[in-house]
């Protein structure tokens, strides 16, 4: 493993995690008929293939994808770079997010999906940074709440690095600094 990475979830406790929130999710919409997962891009793909094999329930998948711009020093505006390719009005969605960072991004798919009338909408996330917590932010399904670190593996990058690791570890200053 490189130098800069230390390990803050192994792969065999993201499993857990993961199985954990699939059987609860199954339970929580046995009744429903099918289960629409959003997976926003591009973090989510690991967790949501992970977690849509672990369901019980019908479920299809579609991506959504946003970008935010300006977090680090002016207003951090999200905006939506790709749309959903189905209608969602009358169906159970649940947004799938890898990481909630702000909360700025949630915040806005939960307004945009919300107005296109489905029958339930809830969100589910693998991490959740404390500052979200402390900001208020909720999640239905939530795998783990993680220090405020930069964050890699499983779905996470830095600069496009990283993403394809089967864990997920924190990236050192030092370390940001040289891939730039």
């Amino acid at each position: 493993m490189d130098a800069a990475l230390e390990v803050l979830l192994s792969e065999a406790a993201i499993a857990v995690r993961v199985r954990e929130l699939a059987g609860q999710i199954s339970e929580d919409y046995r009744q429903a008929g099918s289960l629409l997962l959003v997976g926003v891009l591009r973090g989510c793909y690991m967790f949501l293939a992970d977690l849509s094999r672990r369901l019980t329930i019908p479920c299809r998948i579609d991506f959504i994808a946003v970008s935010s711009y300006g977090q680090s020093t002016t207003s951090g505006a999200v905006r939506l770079i790709m749309d959903l390719r189905s209608d969602i009005a009358a169906q159970h969605v649940l947004i799938v997010e890898d990481i909630i960072d702000t909360g700025r991004t949630l915040e806005y798919l939960t307004r945009l999906l919300g107005a296109r009338r489905p029958a339930s909408l809830k969100t589910c996330s693998l991490l959740i940074k404390e500052q979200s917590i402390r900001r208020g932010i909720r999640v239905d399904y939530l795998g783990f709440t993680i220090p405020d670190d930069w964050l890699v593996g499983y779905g996470l990058d830095y600069a496009d690095r990283f993403r394809a690791l089967p864990y997920i570890a924190t990236l050192s200053p030092a370390a940001r600094r040289t891939l730039g």
